[in-house]
């Protein structure tokens, strides 16, 4: 052994070539944390005092290679000044600089998942082979920061600056294929072939066939094209990013002025420019957004491992009910490998449910990302059936029948009667209370809430929720489930609108009050999608419907009179009842055509303007921060009230809730850490300068306390 580290390792084989092996002791994958980075220095000054090592393999201990940095230590780091980060930028860059100057052939076994710093440790090996099962990326740009391990340097001078800025900037992760036709690995092998692979191309090397030196030396010169195709190549790069990411997401584009500052100079010049230009981006709020949002993912995945352990076995569901809800329920679990009865009392909803999965499994066909024969597999494990025949075998039900207290007690009572004992039931109710659905069970402690989004192929949240009664194990096994169908689950506690309807109404309340005192609905949806939402709020109610909008209102106010009563008629009940439904009848706010791809398109409607004029103020324009603090307080405060009322764990949960119920924009991680990008003091200050507007805008007490005590609601 020429050394043995906490971390890395190294180990002389045969023929003078020594092996490289990345270890973390105590983790179950590999990644760049301060102790791994001091380690690798030592391991590299092991390496320089051997005169036995010729040549040298870098490979994994673990399944992963390197997953990159570890992101725990972001957040301390990116709260130091930017002199500080590019410090730390640098003095890493060091230690890979000084690896890719041994003057040695190092060929690195990508045999798994390599990204970020796990990819940029690839790129200062001479060359990289990799496993037909491994992935690579640099998915930095997602956290609101980019490569600072030489990525920004090396990627360019390797493969192109067409290729660089493809892969810097959109982050994506990138299977063996892309990253051969880039240039970005030299080889791709068989999964057990990768060691000796990678020990036959350093044999190579030190036979003479292949000059490492000269591959060394291109990502330590400036880039090869000339000045003024350089320039072409980078402008029109920028022009294209800057399209993609928009304003909202500085990295990207960053990324790229840094790649064409640096694109004339030598290594070492460059890594400066990196280093300068990462340290400003991680100074950015985006990247304190994005980083939080990433540990608070984390966290949430944490807390739901450890609910899950006691929860029981799930080898069949069954699902009641077979409309929209229904047949997503059913197709998801099929997807994910849990088999599922689909129950109705009529053929033609069966047939709507059966069709529903398999126009989503043959969109999959048609994009390649599933054959025809899996295809088949999936449909099959799908049983739709009119009766209770094999229900005594089934571990998990999901009830998904008409949003309508009678009828889903009525159904729910007659199941309970059909299973075993200890089968686990669920309500995917958006509305009505679980405590007030188990009156009508025996059993209330077998059931809970399982709040799927529409639609529920796409939409990541599950709202898992718990009633009075609903035993621990019911929880652990809906939230196991809701994981099975590859969901990300968060347990909340049983109230109206649960966490995210309980949250979004509030923001509704405050454009239904903007509408009232004058505000143009288009121009409140312009500054709410240009403040980072993926649509407006006229447009998202007519999306999600605008009778599902009036009803879910109307829970809400009897559940929260104080704040969510009005008393004046809302833009919505106008819709409601002049029959504008929305997207589903091609009229609410706005009207909605087909476009070539037979998608609906929202168009401007005058009668719109026509209907509302009875129930507002005279038209006027607002100004696009009193849109936004009139449209937020509201939602904010209401995350507060929740987190304060126990309905939801954590700050944590409650963002992710948001990130993944309802499109809460991600560059600004959140209502909660939202509040604390203003300050829970200067927020609270905008609650009391709102105060007048009524009950929903008054600061909560726990944020009074926070802001009084100066305290965030992230450390």
């Amino acid at each position: 052994m020429i050394y043995q580290g906490n971390a890395v390792s190294v180990q002389l084989l045969d023929d003078g070539i020594a092996e490289l092996k990345f270890d973390l002791q105590g983790e179950s994958v590999n990644k760049f944390n301060r102790a791994t980075l001091e380690d690798f220095q030592k391991a590299i000054d092991a390496i320089k005092g051997s005169d036995q090592i010729k040549g040298l393999i870098v490979t994994s201990g673990k399944k992963v290679f390197i997953v990159g940095a570890d992101i725990t230590e972001f957040t301390e780091m990116f709260a130091q000044e930017e002199a500080e980060i590019a410090k730390w930028s640098r003095e890493a860059n060091n230690i890979f600089s000084a690896f890719e100057d041994l003057d040695i052939p190092k060929v690195v076994a990508i045999n798994g998942f390599a990204m970020g710093g796990g990819l940029e440790m690839c790129l200062v090996c001479d060359f990289r082979v990799m496993s037909e099962q491994a992935q690579i990326g640099l998915p930095e740009v997602k956290l609101g920061i980019f490569p600072a391990f030489g990525g920004t340097v090396r990627m360019p001078r390797l493969v192109g600056v067409d290729n660089a800025v493809e892969w810097i900037a959109t982050g994506a992760q990138q299977k063996p294929e892309k990253a051969l036709k880039d240039g970005v690995v030299d080889a791709v092998v068989k999964h057990d072939d990768l060691h000796n692979a990678a020990i036959d191309l350093v044999k190579q090397c030190l036979a003479g066939k292949i000059d490492f030196r000269a591959k060394r030396q291109e990502k330590l010169e400036p880039l090869k094209l000339p000045p003024m195709e350089n320039m072409m190549a980078f402008q029109t790069c920028t022009a294209m990013v800057m399209q993609q990411a928009g304003k909202n997401y500085p990295a990207p584009v960053e990324a790229v002025k840094v790649m064409q500052k640096a694109a004339g100079m030598k290594r070492e010049e460059a890594l400066d420019v990196e280093a300068q230009g990462f340290a400003k981006v991680a100074k950015t709020p985006q990247a304190t957004a994005l980083v939080g949002l990433f540990l608070a993912d984390q966290q949430v995945k944490k807390v739901n491992g450890k609910v899950a352990k006691t929860a029981k076995d799930i080898q069949q569901a069954a699902v009641l009910g077979a409309g929209i809800m229904g047949g997503g329920i059913a197709f998801q679990s099929a997807l994910k490998g849990t088999p599922i009865i689909m129950k109705d009392i009529a053929d033609k909803a069966l047939d709507l449910g059966m069709n529903e999965a398999s126009k989503l499994l043959a969109k999959r066909v048609a994009k390649g990302k599933m054959d025809a024969a899996k295809m088949g597999k999936v449909l099959s494990s799908i049983r739709p059936t009119l009766n209770y025949g094999d229900f005594e075998n089934v571990n998990v039900i999901v009830e998904a029948v008409v949003e309508n207290t009678k009828v889903k007690q009525a159904v729910l009572a007659e199941v309970e009667e059909k299973v075993a004992d200890g089968t686990i039931l669920a309500s995917n109710t958006s509305t009505i209370s679980i405590t007030k659905l188990a009156e009508a069970l025996k059993k209330p402690e077998n059931f809970g809430g399982m709040h799927f989004f529409n639609p529920v192929h796409m939409m990541p949240l599950v709202e898992v929720i718990r009633g009075e009664k609903t035993s621990d194990e019911t929880i652990a096994t809906l939230v196991a489930y809701a994981q099975k169908m590859g969901k990300n689950p968060i347990v909340v506690n049983d109230c109206p609108g649960f966490l995210v309807n309980r949250v979004l109404f509030p923001y509704f309340a405050g454009f239904g009050m903007l509408v009232r005192d004058g505000a143009d609905f288009q121009q409140v949806d312009k500054v709410m999608q240009k403040f980072g939402w993926p649509m407006g709020p006229a447009y998202l109610l007519d999306v999600v419907g605008i009778d599902t909008g009036v009803h879910a209102a109307k829970v809400m106010a009897e559940g929260f009179p104080d704040r969510m009563q009005h008393d004046f008629k809302d833009p919505t009940e106008i819709m409601f009842e002049n029959e504008r439904y929305g997207q589903k009848n091609g009229i609410g706010f706005y009207r909605y055509e087909q476009d070539k791809k037979g998608k609906p398109k929202k168009v401007a409607d005058e009668g719109s303007y026509e209907l509302l004029k009875p129930i507002a103020a005279e038209r006027k324009e607002f100004d696009a921060e009193e849109i936004i603090a009139r449209m937020m307080i509201p939602m904010c405060t209401e995350t507060v009230r929740c987190l304060e009322d126990n309905i939801v764990g954590s700050a944590a949960e409650a963002d992710m809730a948001m990130i993944y119920g309802i499109g809460f924009p991600p560059f600004r991680g959140g209502p909660l850490r939202y509040i604390d990008s203003i300050g829970t003091k200067a927020f609270a200050d905008l609650c009391d300068k709102y105060a007048h507007l009524g009950a929903l805008y008054e600061a909560p007490q726990m944020l009074k306390d926070k802001a009084a005590k100066g305290e965030s609601f992230f450390a």
